[in-house]
Parts: structure tokens; sequence; C-alpha cells
């Protein structure tokens, strides 16, 4: 499951800096995560780290347009990282 910046984004910037695949980016009003890059930090971390940072409750949320498996998201951030 890629993850999902909702419209609470106050475009503090704390998530950008702290994505380790380079997902998050912003977008026309707010930031924005790429779900080809996003793993939830699967490969990285025990939990994403936007989340983390994030001041805004559940202004990072699953993207329930983009599910994925733990299984689909380490191979994501096997083949980002270039580990094939």
């Amino acid at each position: 499951m890629a993850l999902l910046i909702t419209d609470k984004c106050i475009n503090c910037d704390m998530c950008d800096p702290e994505c380790p695949n380079e997902a998050i980016t912003m977008g026309d009003s707010i930031y924005e995560i790429d779900v080809d890059l996003c793993t939830e930090c699967k490969g990285h971390y025990d939990k994403p780290t936007c989340q983390s940072v994030c001041p805004i409750t559940n202004c990072i949320i699953v993207d329930p347009n983009h599910v994925e498996t733990d299984d689909e998201l380490l191979e994501k951030f096997v083949i980002i990282q270039g580990l094939t």
C-alpha cells in the first residue's frame, strides 16, 4: 500500500526530507507521494517515517487506490535500490 497525503497537509516540509525513496514532492498545492516510489519505508524502517514526523494527525494515510502486500512493497524496495 502506498501512502497518500490528504488535504490536511499544511506544507510544513517535515515529510519530504525524511523519505528514503524520495517519493514525496511538492504538488500543485500540497505535498504528494509517488505511488511508484513509496514502499511505506519497507526495507528501510519499521514504520513510515513521513507519518512519524508529520505534525498533523491522519494527514498521511494508506492510499486505498494503491493497495500492496508487504511482499510487493519489499519487491519494489529491491527494484528501487537496484539490488536485483
